[in-house]
């Protein structure tokens, strides 16, 4: 990610004191959530809490955390309220999977008669601040639980993944009407592929242009806006990051504008958002240090952890043992 010009990101699932480590280390930021099913009973509540008041503000201020329930599907209504409870007395957002597609908003309205977004409302969660993976499936009645809350509510949209899938969209421009945040997001390097957010944030103008039939919506000078500054709303973190002004963090990417795919240089924004690769930055600062130069990573050793990966793939794969948690939307 940091090679892609990724200076910051929000990794909600397992293993986060390993990440946090790795993040620590490695020099980025990160907004990091401990996930947990109501299938571990409140033990998987008070670890994800206890996660997140252990690791907040770590690595000089790089590292913040949010509650990590999974999803609207897999965690139950008494604890996402006690996650509520959780994330307001520690002072964090809530990462959580909801509304991931049409057909999820569909199956809860048939089980439960309330949409996902709904749930969110319904158990304090959007009152204390949520990052919402995908919304894919929110529709426009959820506009009344999410509005009153577009200060502290937050959808991350990940376009490639829904074209893999073969899933809607995210409904971005209701959501800008409305006033919700945005942010553009990879998803996961098993649905993703790349985790390079310049290639989601090209997607996710192009998706939406597709969607709504409209080449004039979503324009690049826009999708900059999802990509950095909207971005850093998504995390809570607007006013010292996402933009380069004074008394703002030194998030720093510098992208080499000469290579042939970028040229003629007509319209700057378009450039960014159209042409440019992962492979055309060349250096990355976090908090003003150094961290990718002449597009080499300077803190960790890639080819050694690419080593170790291989090494451990085959007991990674090995699903002998059974899952952490059977999906059941």
């Amino acid at each position: 990610m940091l090679l892609a010009g990724v200076t910051n990101f929000a990794d909600h699932y397992f293993a986060t004191d390993t990440i946090a480590e790795v993040v620590a280390a490695g020099g980025g930021r990160g907004l990091l959530a401990s996930t947990f099913f109501s299938s571990e009973g409140q033990a998987g509540v008070e670890r994800s809490a206890a996660f997140a008041e252990r690791w907040n503000g770590a690595a000089d201020g790089r590292i913040t955390t949010a509650m990590g329930p999974h999803a609207t599907y897999t965690v139950n209504d008494d604890d996402l309220a006690s996650t509520a409870e959780h994330a307001g007395r520690l002072g964090v957002r809530t990462h959580i999977h909801a509304a991931e597609s049409l057909g999820q908003t569909e199956s809860s309205l048939a089980k439960r008669g309330v949409t996902p977004v709904q749930v969110l409302h319904d158990t304090g969660i959007l009152e204390t601040g949520v990052i919402i993976a995908h919304g894919a499936g929110i529709v426009e009645s959820d506009l009344e639980w999410l509005v009153p809350y577009a200060d502290r509510v937050a959808v991350a949209s990940c376009p490639k993944v829904y074209l893999k899938h073969a899933h809607t969209t995210t409904p971005v421009r209701m959501l800008h009407d409305a006033g919700i945040t945005v942010g553009v997001g990879t998803d996961g390097p098993a649905s993703h592929n790349t985790l390079d957010v310049l290639e989601s944030m090209r997607m996710l103008s192009l998706t939406q242009k597709g969607a709504l039939l409209d080449a004039t919506w979503l324009t690049s000078a826009h999708a900059l806006d999802l990509a950095t500054r909207q971005s850093a709303a998504t995390f809570g973190l607007q006013d010292s990051l996402g933009s380069l002004l004074p008394g703002y963090r030194a998030d720093i990417v510098l992208i080499d504008m000469q290579k042939p795919h970028l040229q003629p240089m007509h319209d700057l924004a378009a450039a960014l958002v159209l042409s440019v690769r992962a492979s055309d930055v060349t250096t990355v600062l976090v908090d003003g240090r150094v961290l990718v130069e002449n597009g080499r990573l300077l803190t960790i050793d890639t080819a050694a952890a690419a080593e170790e990966l291989a090494r451990r793939i085959p007991e990674l794969t090995d699903r002998s043992r059974g899952s952490i948690q059977e999906y059941a939307p």
